[in-house]
């Protein structure tokens, strides 16, 4: 195992390797995560990546509802979590264990980290993303709440941070672009998720046709009903709570799965300056956020 003194510290809680933060508390090291690279995959495999906090739990249950639609012989009664396994997270979550095609993987990575099979054997790639004004407040909150994170001080002291790179996972806007200019060479899927907060129903049918799996009309009504938000709150399998029982979060992590909460928490000084550097970094990027929805009643 590499030494810990030879690591690159951004704080007492992460470490950068390759331009991504990692936490000392996982047992993966640079080594861990190098070999990484040479993992044999299935061309039938399914990963969905994201920039953490961008709408991971609830695309794990979509694509599960979905494969599970498609492929009843194949469902398992477990939680989504072991499920959707998190790959860089293996020596705890255990992704390659035995289990049925299509297999479906989590994770965080940057395109540059994930196994060289992705690209190879044009594994199917989900990437789910969202504004980051509201990853940002979310990625708050979380931190508060998950042991394995040093707790902010204060919402300015995280702001910087963020803006800095300096936090879990690294910097959103180096994440969202690098898999930006990967979209040639993966076979991508790109979801926002305010668009599946406008129209859930719409991006589950966009889902279904990248990934090959044709829904009756009343299964699809099924994937999109077990896949809103409150139903997702109060289902054992998809709502983490097992975690929290097991104490790896302090409290439950779901919270309003809304668009435009961070109007709750920036001032204008903060929201000014996240525009410049979102201007900046992200100026020859052609993705449009949504920084608001106002969801019907």
């Amino acid at each position: 195992m590499d030494s810990d003194s030879s690591l690159d510290v951004v704080n007492s809680a992460l470490y950068r390797y390759k331009k991504t933060n990692f936490l000392f508390k996982d047992p993966m090291r640079p080594k861990d995560l190098d070999a990484l690279l040479d993992l044999e995959l299935r061309p039938t495999d399914v990963f969905v990546v994201t920039y953490p906090k961008s709408g991971t739990v609830w695309m794990q249950q979509i694509l599960v509802q979905i494969m599970d639609a498609a492929h009843p012989e194949q469902a398992e009664d477990l939680t989504n979590r072991t499920r959707v396994p998190w790959l860089e997270e293996q020596l705890i979550d255990q992704p390659f264990r035995d289990r049925p095609d299509p297999r479906i993987f989590g994770s965080h990575l940057p395109p540059d980290m994930l196994p060289c099979d992705v690209q190879k054997k044009r594994v199917k790639v989900v990437y789910v993303w969202r504004n980051p004004k509201d990853v940002l407040v979310s990625a708050y909150h979380f931190a508060q709440s998950w042991v394995l994170l040093k707790p902010p001080t204060s919402f300015e002291e995280f702001f910087q941070q963020f803006l800095d790179g300096d936090v879990y996972m690294g910097s959103w806007f180096h994440h969202v672009r690098e898999y930006f200019e990967a979209r040639e060479h993966l076979d991508i899927h790109f979801v926002q998720y305010e668009d599946m907060l406008k129209d859930l129903r719409g991006e589950v049918e966009k889902l279904c046709l990248f990934l090959g799996q044709s829904l009756t009309e009343e299964q699809m009504d099924r994937v999109v009903e077990t896949s809103t938000f409150n139903n997702m709150k109060v289902n054992p399998k998809a709502n983490y709570k097992d975690l929290v029982e097991k104490e790896r979060y302090s409290k439950n992590t779901m919270r309003k799965g809304v668009a435009g909460d961070w109007k709750n928490h920036f001032t204008v000084a903060q929201n000014e300056r996240f525009d410049q550097v979102f201007k900046e970094k992200m100026r020859d990027v052609s993705l449009s956020c949504s920084w608001e929805y106002n969801q019907p009643v």
